[in-house]
């Protein structure tokens, strides 16, 4: 059966966090004035972004709430014992630096607008309705999903089958009907061709070797380089697309 639904990570696959997250934390720590600890600005990001990995995958093993998992990382960071308001507080003025550099990639508008016609979109993210729904609100995005699902109201994560199987039936789908885009070969790319999607693995700085890409029970998922390649995948009626970069 054709796959009638693209379902959609939001985080470095639509929206370029990875940017946005290193640009506001520059800004942030340049304002807070806690460089002077570092080596330099590059030293103090990759620790933000170690922590935040790490206090990340204890909220996806349901080990801590998604608030607790913001404070945390602050407090880890600065290794201060500070009460939830504080690293709140601390939190909420990274967010003001961190949005002023929010921006789809360049090839996220093209693709939506060539599969309008032919296929139904959801958003599937591992973060909180509050954040993703604000985000692609802000993005100029947010009308077009049918549905927006986040593991925080779920109750259950990517790379579970349960966090897939839960869009699918928001869009009325089999698992065979929807295709899966996101930016992660495990949680991403495993985990939706594990739970029975079309599994579409977007690859954008081609970092990994063919060997890297995750050979779940069900297949490797399709590795793409750019969107533009998409259309094609989908098998699309629609003359935008572009031919896999990788063989």
């Amino acid at each position: 059966m054709s796959i009638r639904a693209v379902v959609w990570d939001v985080d470095d696959t639509l929206f370029d966090y990875t940017g946005a997250d290193r640009s506001g934390m520059r800004g942030h720590l340049t304002a807070e004035g806690l460089l002077a600890g570092y080596d330099s600005v590059e030293q103090a990001i990759t620790r933000w972004r170690e922590i935040t990995d790490a206090q990340w995958a204890r909220f996806s093993a349901g080990a801590v709430t998604f608030e607790g998992q913001r404070r945390d990382r602050v407090r880890v960071f600065l290794g201060e014992e500070l009460s939830d308001a504080e690293a709140d507080a601390w939190f909420q003025r990274y967010i003001a630096h961190y949005e002023t550099a929010w921006a789809l990639f360049p090839d996220v508008l093209p693709v939506l607008d060539a599969l309008a016609a032919s296929h139904r979109h959801a958003v599937l993210s591992n973060s909180s309705i509050h954040v993703q729904d604000h985000k692609l609100r802000v993005l100029g995005v947010h009308e077009r999903f049918e549905a927006i699902l986040c593991a925080a109201e779920l109750g259950v994560s990517k790379p579970e089958a349960g966090a897939f199987h839960a869009a699918c039936a928001a869009l009325e789908l089999a698992p065979h009907q929807v295709a899966y885009v996101g930016d992660h070969p495990e949680i991403d790319g495993r985990g939706a061709a594990d739970a029975g999607l079309l599994s579409v693995w977007i690859d954008r700085d081609g970092a990994y070797t063919s060997d890297d890409a995750p050979a779940p029970a069900n297949g490797r998922p399709h590795r793409i380089a750019s969107l533009a390649e998409l259309p094609a995948l989908l098998g699309a009626d629609t003359r935008f697309g572009a031919p896999s970069t990788f063989g």
